[in-house]
């Protein structure tokens, strides 16, 4: 089925569904400059296991190698842009075609790109936290010492690490799936448990990504195109009708 086709498949979708949510993963992000984890070619986790850069042990077994190697991504992704996808997001959201976009994105770029109903379950760059007295920090501490300075403790992202516990953000994802008629998953190799576990959840799921998923032949539509490319597209094809969720406001799409 050719690429207009599939748009238009999709417009329809959305438009009878009553309940559309967004689960975006790093691949939204790329057009943004910040690396994927699982590319062929590009990927981070290609280049290094992240059980030994990316896990609690990690960082407690070697906290200044640990912090040198994720500062340098880290640091991408704050200083990085929202591109088109998102901003097609939070227009979506605008028009009330979408309830909100769970993410398993750390950079906040959803909510610089204007969305409100974001769930983070995998945690953000905004924060930080001691392990021994739980005193929280600005991520701005730990650029200053990786010890916190009232009992010397570790400092330690608010990210969910490898071997860590999932956070209240991905079990409120899970309370707001019920229900759900269409998945926009976008960006998302559909890899990492328990969060790829969530399309189960929805009656219909349509995949955005620029490899292929084990998800592709369960989905209803396919697209291999850009994100930015397939989203806007799509806001251009709902032609500023109002979704489900419309409460008013601005519906135009900003481009950058």
């Amino acid at each position: 089925m050719n690429y207009q086709n599939r748009l238009q498949q999709l417009t329809e979708l959305i438009k009878k569904a009553g309940k559309t949510i967004a689960l975006t993963g790093a691949g939204i992000s790329t057009e943004s400059g910040i690396p994927d984890f699982r590319s062929k070619n590009t990927g981070l986790w290609n280049q290094y296991d992240p059980q030994e850069v990316a896990s609690i042990q990690a960082l407690k077994k070697n906290p200044e190698s640990f912090y040198a190697l994720n500062f340098q991504w880290w640091d991408v992704c704050l200083k990085a842009k929202p591109n088109n996808a998102h901003f097609a997001l939070a227009r979506l959201e605008k028009m009330g075609w979408l309830l909100g976009v769970i993410t398993q994105n750390i950079d906040g770029l959803h909510q610089h790109a204007g969305s409100k109903r974001v769930w983070e379950v995998h945690g953000n760059l905004k924060g930080c936290s001691c392990l021994s007295c739980k005193k929280q920090f600005d991520m701005g501490q730990l650029h200053k010492q990786l010890r916190c300075p009232f009992c010397g403790g570790l400092l330690r992202p608010d990210v969910v690490l490898f071997g860590d516990a999932m956070p209240e953000d991905f079990f409120m994802a899970e309370k707001v799936m019920s229900g759900c008629q269409l998945l926009l998953v976008i960006g998302s190799s559909l890899q990492v448990y328990p969060v790829a576990s969530l399309p189960q959840l929805s009656s219909k799921t349509v995949i955005i990504n620029k490899e292929p998923t084990t998800w592709d032949k369960h989905s209803d539509v396919v697209f291999h195109e850009p994100a930015s490319q397939v989203l806007c597209d799509l806001v251009d094809s709902l032609n500023n009708l109002q979704g489900p969720f419309y409460t008013g406001g601005d519906k135009t799409i900003h481009k950058i």
